[in-house]
C-alpha cells in the first residue's frame, strides 16, 4: 500500500469510529478487531499507525486542555469548554491542569489553536515592547 492509500484508508476507519461525531471507544474496538482479521500483519502496522494519528487527533479536538496558575473550580473550566464548544460548534470537554509559571490566568488548548490569556505572556510581551 502506498503512504496516501494509507491515509486514505486510515481516513475511512475514522469516520467509521465516530458516533455522534464523537470517537466511540466501542467503535473503535470494532475497528480494530475487524482490521486484524482482514489484513496481514505487514499491512498492518502502517495502517494502525496512521489511525492511531486520526484518532489522536480527533480526541484532541474535543478536549480544551485548560492550564492555569491558580485555583480553578469545575464550573470555571465547564464556562471555559462551553464557551469553546459554542465556538467551534462542537462538543469539547474540559481538562484542567495546573501550571504555576503562567503566573496568573489561563492558556486554553483545543487541537492545534492555542488561546493564551496569562500574566506571563503579557509580560514577556510587554518586556519585548520595552526593548
Amino acid at each position: 500500500m502506498s503512504a496516501a492509500s494509507v491515509r486514505a484508508e486510515a481516513k475511512r476507519l475514522l469516520a467509521l469510529s465516530l458516533e455522534g461525531g464523537v470517537v466511540s471507544s466501542e467503535l473503535v474496538g470494532a475497528v480494530l478487531a475487524a482490521l486484524t482479521k482482514s489484513r496481514s500483519a505487514h499491512q498492518l502496522r502502517p495502517l494502525l499507525r496512521a489511525y492511531l494519528v486520526n484518532v489522536r487527533r480527533e480526541l484532541a479536538r474535543g478536549e480544551a486542555r485548560i492550564e492555569h496558575a491558580g485555583p480553578l473550580s469545575a464550573a470555571d473550566a465547564d464556562a471555559i469548554a462551553a464557551h469553546f464548544a459554542k465556538a467551534l460548534g462542537r462538543p469539547v470537554r474540559p481538562v484542567a491542569r495546573r501550571n504555576d509559571a503562567l503566573l496568573a490566568g489561563f492558556r486554553v488548548r483545543v487541537a492545534d489553536d492555542v488561546t493564551d490569556l496569562s500574566a506571563s505572556l503579557r509580560l514577556a510581551n510587554l518586556a519585548k515592547s520595552l526593548s
